[in-house]
């Protein structure tokens, strides 16, 4: 993520005693991103992924990081936070929470085949269902009254034509996620952010091979359905569009569904649910462009690209869900 909270070498070094993660080698900052401050950190034991947390409290962040312990110990490829010697997963740095979690093989795939969706879909499945006894609730800091919060502050910035558009679609979200069908759709905690560059690929472009999922910091307790069409609505679509890449949405889902069955209840909401996932990206990419924090390498995310998605999913296809 972007780097709001400079660390020195000698800080890092500091920070290596509170575990038993061997020497300090080197420390690199990771500039993509707009929410926590990331390094990659080399020790000799190993290779690490340090977050300092700008946003999420020593409160909330238990939720977080216990969430990745929970499934890595059930299997699910994600980043296995590291304890500290008197057995925390939870430090302070500069006054913030941080930690430190296992460095995933691989790289990010920019444009994902079939291959690559239907990996990621199994992925997905296996982490909902993972999630089932995990006992810490917390809901999607980023859900529906995040939007209605903050519509006002970025009202200003829209045209009429673009105001009128986001209302429709901020009172659709209000009356069907307030109604008993929506409430009664099965949850657990979900990842919330499954965008492909929060997905880690090992192996060739040809044959892929899982390497994980990374950034749990935006996950909550949601419907899974919300958390797919977040997923969807990234991983299988033109970027020029927002249009639906057709056989790698169905490969998504078809993977998906043979893992964790959707049910009727699921398939009434599809369209509304893939809205709602898209209304919720461009309302925060509104904000981080025209509210942004300050930051030494801050790239906010155009807004304009969820717009074009959002429009899709009022006049465009929508695939079906498989039965």
């Amino acid at each position: 993520m972007a780097v709001f909270t400079p660390i020195s070498n000698q800080q890092a070094t500091d920070f290596l005693r509170e575990y038993d993660l061997g020497e300090f080698i080197s420390l690199q900052g990771i500039t993509a991103g707009i929410e926590n401050t990331n390094y990659f950190l080399y020790t000799t034991k190993g290779d690490y992924v340090l977050t300092i947390f700008e946003v999420l409290t020593f409160e909330q962040l238990p939720f977080y990081i216990e969430l990745m312990h929970h499934l890595a110990n059930k299997g699910v490829k994600v980043p296995m936070p590291q304890q500290r010697l008197d057995g925390k997963l939870i430090s302070k740095l500069e006054g913030k929470p941080a930690s430190i979690v296992t460095r995933l093989a691989g790289g990010y795939e920019a444009t994902p085949s079939k291959a690559h969706c239907i990996l990621a879909a199994q992925t997905q499945a296996q982490a909902h269902l993972a999630a089932l006894d995990y006992p810490i609730e917390q809901a999607n800091l980023r859900g529906l009254s995040w939007w209605q919060a903050n519509y006002p502050a970025i009202q200003p910035f829209l045209s009429a034509e673009l105001n009128d558009l986001y209302q429709h679609c901020l009172t659709e979200q209000i009356e069907i996620q307030n109604s008993d069908l929506w409430r009664n759709l099965p949850q657990s905690a979900c990842h919330c952010d499954m965008f492909r560059d929060n997905v880690l690929f090992a192996g060739t472009y040809q044959n892929p091979s899982m390497g994980g999922v990374i950034d749990f910091y935006f996950a909550g307790v949601d419907k899974w359905i919300f958390d797919v069409a977040v997923a969807v609505n990234d991983w299988c679509i033109l970027r020029d569009t927002g249009e639906f890449i057709r056989p790698n949405v169905k490969a998504w889902l078809q993977a998906y569904h043979e893992i964790r069955p959707f049910t009727d209840a699921e398939r009434a909401v599809w369209p509304q649910a893939l809205r709602a996932a898209a209304l919720r990206f461009w309302t925060s990419r509104l904000y981080d462009f025209y509210l942004p924090r300050e930051a030494q390498t801050l790239k906010p995310h155009d807004p304009t690209h969820f717009e074009r998605v959002l429009k899709q999913r009022l006049d465009g296809y929508i695939p079906e869900l498989p039965r």
